[in-house]
């Protein structure tokens, strides 16, 4: 349900973009999304399409880009992604302690008004 929070404050930064910029309106915002992220782009359409109703954004497409998860080893340093979406140790030295390297993303990329 935290969708709705989120697509909230996408919109409110949209339309408070689109009026400093005298926008007629607003067509594409493009989303970046981390693969560890819990964010739904299904949900987050399906709220941006209820919230955006009689608003510059209405109508506007949203374009979801995923950031895929990579995790650094801190035993050996080495970089790697995830295999099958599944949490899993180093696979060059098996060791449990990694850190986050990218896939936590959520932020709004880019504006396209008319």
């Amino acid at each position: 349900m935290h969708e709705l929070a989120i697509t909230e404050q996408i919109a409110e930064i949209a339309i408070r973009h689109g009026e400093q910029h005298q926008a007629q309106k607003i067509t594409d915002l493009y989303l970046v999304i981390g693969e560890l992220s819990t964010v739904v782009d299904d949900s987050v359409q399906f709220y941006w399409d209820l919230i955006t109703r009689d608003t510059i954004c209405e109508g506007a497409e949203l374009h979801f880009k995923r950031v895929p998860a990579i995790f650094r080893c801190q035993e050996c340093g080495k970089e790697y992604r995830l295999a099958d979406g599944e949490l899993q140790p180093c696979p060059f030295c098996q060791s449990s302690r990694m850190e986050i390297v990218q896939g936590k993303e959520f932020h709004l990329d880019s504006i396209i008004v008319e």
